[in-house]
């Protein structure tokens, strides 16, 4: 009787299997003001690296998150929401975003499972289905507002979405960033359409955003909540000096930060400011305890607020203020 011919390599049941090639890439969230992308990026990074608010069109600036995993390594790209400007700065940030996507691996678009589609979110899916080579995954946002029916009806109008405009979908996930279900899944399908690489980042960076935009986008945020709907547009921070206070013992270090909030007419100083200052004085103490938490240090923080009169309008205070 013939002996059985060893069975070769690849079919040995103990043969490792090849490991899975490591990926690293960049991806983008695009949409509406307000559908959640600075949540979903807090959530899926686990800590706070770009600002959050009630107020839609609250980013200003490209935040890059990092998530890191044993098999690959994502980079956030947080871009402005894309709407229809009204000033310079409008314009700005709409570049702002077409630049992005035309730079990352992979885009999501966030659209929000509380609201229909609309306009806007139709204005969105035209300019991405011009980008024919970038993939695309759908991110149905605040599935935790509505029911069961509710999100699969969102999931239907989104599918054929894409279908109306000639283009298929990579995926569609529904997400709730707020109550952390499914971010896991969305990072597990986002993954396989980076291309294969080594890190981009060092282990245990979180961001590649200077330390000091990142100070004076709290100062912002903290400033944001709570005020009449014509100011969210009309405040910029600038950090203006940030460094450790001299002549402190090792074991005590403090960290000075002076900052201006700038707004652009007279009338709204007192809006920022508050009743005896008592407005200002909350602002500080809620951004001072998120500062200390994400620079690990006690802080000094040091806040006045100035007019830089139709900033939003103005070239030269743009590029002041950074934008």
């Amino acid at each position: 009787m013939t002996p059985m011919s060893d069975p070769s390599p690849s079919l040995r049941p103990d043969s490792p299997a090849e490991p899975a090639p490591h990926r690293a890439g960049f991806a983008c969230f695009v949409g509406r003001p307000n559908a959640g992308k600075s949540t979903l990026t807090n959530a899926l990074v686990g800590t706070k690296v770009a600002i959050t608010s009630n107020r839609p069109q609250t980013t200003r600036h490209t935040v890059r998150g990092i998530v890191h995993r044993p098999d690959a390594q994502l980079v956030l790209v947080d871009t402005p929401g894309l709407h229809k400007p009204r000033t310079l700065l409008g314009e700005r940030l709409n570049d702002v975003v077409r630049t992005t996507w035309a730079e990352v691996d992979v885009i999501g678009f966030c659209l929000p499972a509380d609201q229909r589609i609309g306009p806007g979110d139709r204005y969105i899916a035209k300019e991405l289905a011009a980008m024919r080579r970038t993939p695309k995954v759908a991110v149905v946002t605040k599935t935790d507002l509505v029911d069961s029916k509710a999100l699969a009806e969102q999931l239907v109008s989104v599918d054929r979405l894409g279908r109306e405009l000639g283009f298929e979908w990579a995926e569609i996930v529904p997400v709730s960033a707020t109550a952390g279900d499914q971010v896991g899944l969305l990072a597990d399908l986002l993954v396989p359409l980076l291309p294969e690489g080594p890190q981009l980042y060092p282990d245990g960076d979180l961001t590649d955003e200077p330390e000091q935009v990142m100070v004076a986008e709290l100062i912002r945020e903290a400033a944001l909540e709570g005020v009449r709907d014509e100011l969210p547009h009309s405040i910029a921070v600038v950090v203006e000096e940030m460094g450790p206070r001299e002549g402190r013992p090792a074991d005590r270090p403090l960290l000075d930060i002076h900052a201006n909030v700038f707004i652009e007419r007279p009338s709204q100083k007192g809006i920022v400011i508050g009743p005896k200052g008592s407005r200002l004085k909350e602002v500080g103490t809620k951004s001072r305890k998120q500062i200390e938490a994400l620079l690990g240090t006690p802080v000094y923080l040091d806040l006045h607020v100035k007019i830089a009169k139709d900033w939003q309008r103005d070239p030269k205070q743009l590029r002041r203020l950074g934008f």
